[in-house]
């Protein structure tokens, strides 16, 4: 699959957890370093998303926000 994102990070599934209504999907892209997203349960499933899978985070935002 294409996308259009240009900031497409690869790395493996360290966890996934579930809540009511959204999950939480960790992604180790190397060098201690871990991507956290939250995404639907029903995201999760459809991708049978699942420890240990190599997977991409994909980041497209208009906005960086940083605080002090």
């Amino acid at each position: 699959m294409k996308l259009s994102a240009r900031n497409q990070i690869k790395g493996r599934i360290t966890a996934v957890t579930k809540g009511q209504t959204t999950g939480h999907v960790h992604i180790d892209i190397g060098n201690g370093v871990t991507v956290h997203s939250s995404i639907t349960n029903e995201a999760i499933d459809d991708l049978d998303l699942k420890v240990g899978d190599e997977a991409v985070a994909v980041i497209k935002s208009s906005d960086v926000m940083i605080g002090k």
